[in-house]
This record gives structure tokens, C-alpha cells and sequence, in this order.
């Protein structure tokens, strides 16, 4: 790709610091714009590839901006001592980071260019030339498994599963570090059959050695009425921790590597 550093895209934060999405101490680049409407979703902000704007009690705030490739990576590499100390580098993250393909693919073979360890957190709904082209560039792959069954994920993500089930079948093969991760959430995949049945489904692809189950929280809720949306789950309750505990039981039946969180 020519020029890569003169590539624009529509981010909505970069959060430096992170320790639990990849290896290492890591910095995440939030893209602008998603195909799913998951209804948990903790940044609602960037499910529209819009600019757009929050009301947080009176206070306005400007949600999304138009970057290049270098402006990020003028930002991500003040941290080059801690991903060399921790075997850390860069995540693209959403939004869904595989809607703006120009964009994420130059910024990825950018952190590449400057010796930097790469990953992504993705949904896997894309066109599976898209999902591959980043495979190329990418070090770890968090990629989300959020039901089996089609007719749950509909109602409550927007979109089908059959697409992203394939495409994470097609990426175990050429890629040999994916992490699926599971969110879990009440009345939508919170049962010991559910969570079995990501789980074996994820034993089955070659390159997935581990899965991480992430309780269902609700600290995106307020970014809600800040769009001026409903948030519809706001009297679902949280999972007791017991009840986690369980659910990893059931999940570690598959031979993977499970854990809470991460």
C-alpha cells in the first residue's frame, strides 16, 4: 500500500495503557462505525461511522474524528518503551475495526513497519476477503463468538451469525492466535449449554487455543442517553459470581484454555 501514512480514517478514542486487550501494555485505537447493534454494547458511540455529538449533563462533546495513519501513530509510539518491556504494541478495536478496511489496513502494516506487535478485536462480520487481508498483518486475534444460535443473535445483535461463524472457521486456518472471547449477558447466552456449545464450536477451530467470558456489565449505559437512545437492558441484572464460575466449568469442558475476563 502506497502512502500509507497519508490514510484517513474516522476514530472515536485511543486509550493508551491497556492491559487486557493482547499482550503486553497495549494502546487502542477505537474506529468509528459497526454493523452489528448488539444491545449490551458499551460504546454506542461508535457504532455509526457518523460524527456525532454527547449530552452529558448540559455539556456537549464532539464524538469522532477524521485522522491520518501518521497522526495515530505520532500518538501510539510515545509509549515504544513499555510495548518493548512488555511485548505490547498496538489493538484496533470499535466500532467494528474491519468497516474501515483503508484505513486499519494501513494503520496495521504502519505498526508493522515500526517493529510493533499488532492485534484486533473483532465481531468477524466482513466480507471474507476484508477479514483475511487483516490476517496478514496481525499478530493476535480477539474475535467474538456471541451465540450459536442464529435466531437469538438476530434479535439481539442486528445482524445473523452465519457470516461471522464462517469467517471464524476460514481464519482458524491461516491464523494460529485467536482468543475468542464471549460476552456474557442474562436472557442471551447465560446457560451452561450455551456457553458449552461456544465452546466446543471454538475447540474446533485449529488456531483457537483459548476463550475468555466476559460478564455482562453495564458501564456503556449512560453514553446512552447521552445519544439521546434508550439503553433496553437497563433492568437486566448482573451475573452473580458464582453463577460465572459455572458457566467457566462448563466452557472448560472443551479443553480450552478458559478464564474470566481479559
Amino acid at each position: 500500500m502506497s502512502n500509507i501514512n497519508e490514510v484517513t480514517g474516522r476514530i472515536f478514542d485511543i486509550q493508551r495503557y491497556s492491559i487486557h486487550d493482547g499482550p503486553g501494555i497495549r494502546t487502542i485505537v477505537f474506529m468509528k462505525g459497526c454493523p452489528l447493534r448488539c444491545k449490551w454494547c458499551c460504546n454506542p458511540e461508535g457504532q455509526k461511522h457518523d460524527i456525532q455529538e454527547m449530552n452529558f449533563a448540559g455539556r456537549n462533546k464532539i464524538v469522532g474524528r477524521d485522522v491520518t495513519v501518521s497522526e495515530v501513530m505520532e500518538e501510539i509510539m510515545q509509549d515504544l518503551p513499555y510495548y518493548r518491556r512488555s511485548g505490547g504494541g498496538i489493538t484496533l478495536s470499535g466500532g467494528e475495526c474491519l468497516f474501515q478496511p483503508k484505513f486499519g489496513l494501513a494503520l496495521l502494516e504502519a505498526a508493522k513497519n515500526a517493529g510493533l506487535s499488532t492485534a484486533i478485536e473483532t465481531t468477524g462480520f466482513s466480507t471474507w476477503e476484508i477479514y483475511r487481508s487483516y490476517l496478514t498483518l496481525t499478530d493476535h486475534v480477539l474475535m467474538d463468538i456471541k451465540n450459536i444460535n442464529n435466531e437469538k443473535h438476530m434479535h439481539f445483535c442486528g445482524q445473523s451469525n452465519e457470516r461471522i461463524l464462517e469467517n471464524a472457521r476460514r481464519a482458524a486456518e491461516e491464523h494460529s492466535d485467536i482468543t475468542i472471547r464471549v460476552p456474557v449477558i442474562p436472557g442471551f447466552n447465560d446457560t451452561e449449554k450455551e456457553i458449552s456449545d461456544i465452546a466446543f464450536f471454538a475447540k474446533s477451530l485449529r488456531g483457537v487455543k483459548k476463550l475468555n467470558l466476559l460478564p455482562y456489565h453495564r458501564l456503556g449505559m449512560d453514553k446512552y442517553s447521552a445519544l439521546g437512545r434508550k439503553y433496553e437492558l437497563a433492568d437486566l441484572p448482573l451475573i452473580e459470581e458464582e453463577k460465572m464460575y459455572r458457566l467457566l466449568a462448563a466452557a472448560e469442558k472443551s479443553g480450552l484454555d478458559c478464564k474470566i475476563g481479559g
